[in-house]
């Protein structure tokens, strides 16, 4: 005897009992909010100044926006993060671009890039400096898959010295794809 059961819009043919539909994998969408800063801060903790509009001579790497540190040759520190759900049995791709643009001579003014997981200590997976190449570069860090949900929380940390030149970091594009 064969049974017709429609579920939301799907129609499943079975003989015998019912199945349920197909679910889309869990581990392949991209879970951070706002990657682009198109919003804003929208999903974002940031600092007052931390997202601007491209121009002409600075434009964003896509869009229009995008998020700057450093840039005023005045010692103060600057924080960009986010945090973002890992379901069990997923891993997480972090992707970003930046860029820096220097006067400086020396590594006084610099920024880091986090990635920490809960259950294992935070990392910071790049350190860029003056020398940082003035084009948009992109970057990548991973957290593996694991069996129980986590969190993770991309953060991104600059520090300026006053003096010996000013460096300004710039950062576009920050996504984080779960993977299987």
């Amino acid at each position: 005897m064969k049974v017709l059961v429609v579920l939301a819009a799907a129609l499943v043919v079975t003989t015998g009992g019912a199945q349920a539909p197909v679910a889309p994998a869990p581990c392949t969408a991209q879970v951070q909010v706002n990657p682009s800063f198109e919003r804003g801060t929208v999903g974002w903790t940031a600092g007052p100044r931390m997202v601007v509009l491209g121009t002409p001579e600075r434009p964003a790497h896509t869009g229009r926006a995008y998020a700057t540190f450093a840039g005023l040759d005045v010692t103060r520190t600057d924080l960009l993060r986010s945090t973002v759900t890992i379901p069990a049995g997923c891993g997480l791709d972090v992707k970003f671009f930046a860029r820096a643009s220097s006067t400086e001579t020396s590594r006084s003014d610099y920024l880091n890039m986090g990635l920490g997981v809960s259950g294992e200590p935070p990392k910071t997976r790049f350190s860029f400096a003056f020398d940082m190449r003035t084009d948009w570069q992109q970057y990548g860090a991973v957290a593996s898959v694991a069996a129980t949900e986590r969190t993770a929380t991309i953060t991104f940390v600059s520090s300026e010295s006053a003096g010996g030149g000013v460096t300004t970091f710039d950062v576009d594009d920050i996504t984080a794809t779960l993977h299987p």
